[in-house]
């Protein structure tokens, strides 16, 4: 069983990255909350943090590997291509802040 501490800070980790970074699907921002995205990023991220391996690098290639359905299951795109920069950028100071305050 996860450790209470670890699932609490994953979950705080998770909220702020779901009311604060959105996808952009035709100028429409989809916030990853409401994709229901930002807990497993968030649990996918949080290692990085704990063993103080945060890089641009190593966030870009947890994006890529996060697929997003479309379509009902149709197309498979992964997080990355779904971001806009602006986001990227924000989601790596977010976390660069999170990871400060553990």
């Amino acid at each position: 069983m996860a450790n209470p501490n670890t699932s609490e800070a994953i979950e705080t980790l998770a909220a702020e990255i779901g009311e604060n970074i959105y996808i952009d699907v035709a100028k429409w921002h989809l916030y990853l909350q409401d994709a229901h995205l930002h807990t497993p990023l968030a649990e996918r991220l949080y290692p990085l943090l704990t063993e103080d391996n945060l890089s641009e690098d190593r966030v870009v290639q947890i994006l890529q590997s996060i697929p997003v359905k479309l379509g009902g299951g149709k197309r498979e795109v992964p997080l990355v291509d779904l971001l806009p920069m602006q986001c990227q950028v924000n989601l790596l100071d977010l976390l660069e802040e999170f990871q400060r305050k553990m």
